[in-house]
């Protein structure tokens, strides 16, 4: 795993140091490893803190209750299909055969705590994993997520503090795109997945929460940031009947950018007031990207 990370600074290798708990490069940059298991691998300080450490557990919660379980089972299907070989499935042996290496890295930008990374990487037993993150309580989660994993708080959208075409496939879950960052690091033959919510995605609650609504032109945009560097392979829409109480719809909602745009105290009230249990659909687009 160390062997594809580097420098945030001056994007020398790191090597774990000798004489304390830190990855250095060799112009003597150090990176101390937190004891709860993740390394801030930061050029300088972080944009944003990202989610509290309760928001961080409310998540966990739900995810742990196996709400998004589709996305994690699609995401562990998608990396699977686009990196067969002629040898079988990359978890049968294929991977070395299209240059990953012994231990493929599976990669997951804006990971959270690291479930979704987590999925891939038990359908996929030669790889590891890392996620990457910038909210600090997230990272001990996903440091946590599968014996095979690691974490680093890093900044998405500045230079990815790995080397270049490391990343066998690449995981993006809701989170921000860094297209020309994306395709530096993604090896020629692997591949970006990319999951975003669709019309359908939490209909329900939309007009009697107030909720956002999913932008009709998000594949389009999605596509924008993505060209030049990517071609699109496949495109599959999933979605589940999720039966939430309101604990759980709070926590949905915070999930996503409605939380930044509503009145906590106007989003609680309707919530409360939501009949139980709570039936809402969950509908997300993944798509597979290949790089040029």
């Amino acid at each position: 795993m160390v062997a594809r990370l580097r420098c945030p600074v001056c994007t020398q290798p790191l090597a774990a140091a000798t004489d304390t708990r830190a990855l250095r490069c060799p112009r003597r940059h150090s990176f101390d490893l937190a004891r709860q298991g993740y390394v801030t691998l930061l050029a300088g300080r972080a944009p944003h803190v990202g989610d509290t450490a309760e928001m961080v557990a409310a998540r966990a919660d739900f995810l742990a209750a196996g709400h998004y379980d589709m996305i994690s089972s699609a995401l562990a299907g998608a990396a699977a299909s686009a990196l067969a070989t002629p040898t079988g499935p990359a978890g049968a042996g294929g991977s070395e055969g299209v240059g990953f290496g012994a231990y493929p890295l599976v990669v997951e930008a804006g990971a959270g705590t690291g479930r979704h990374l987590a999925a891939v990487l038990a359908a996929w037993p030669d790889a590891v994993g890392l996620a990457l993150d910038v909210a600090k309580p997230a990272l001990r989660r996903a440091a946590r997520a599968h014996p095979r994993a690691a974490a680093a708080l890093a900044d998405t959208w500045q230079r990815l503090p790995l080397a270049d075409r490391s990343v066998a496939v690449l995981l993006d879950v809701f989170a921000p795109r860094n297209g020309d960052e994306f395709h530096r690091v993604l090896h020629p033959a692997g591949v970006l997945l990319v999951v975003t919510p669709t019309d359908a995605h939490l209909a329900e609650l939309v007009d009697v929460l107030g909720l956002l609504r999913v932008d009709p032109a998000k594949a389009d945009r999605v596509a924008d940031s993505l060209a030049g560097r990517f071609t699109p392979k496949h495109t599959a829409v999933h979605a589940a009947r999720l039966t939430l109480d309101r604990a759980e719809v709070a926590t949905l909602v915070g999930m996503g950018p409605s939380a930044w745009h509503t009145d906590p105290a106007r989003l609680a009230a309707a919530i409360d007031a939501l009949p139980t249990p709570v039936t809402v659909t969950a509908s997300v687009r993944l798509t597979a990207w290949r790089p040029r």
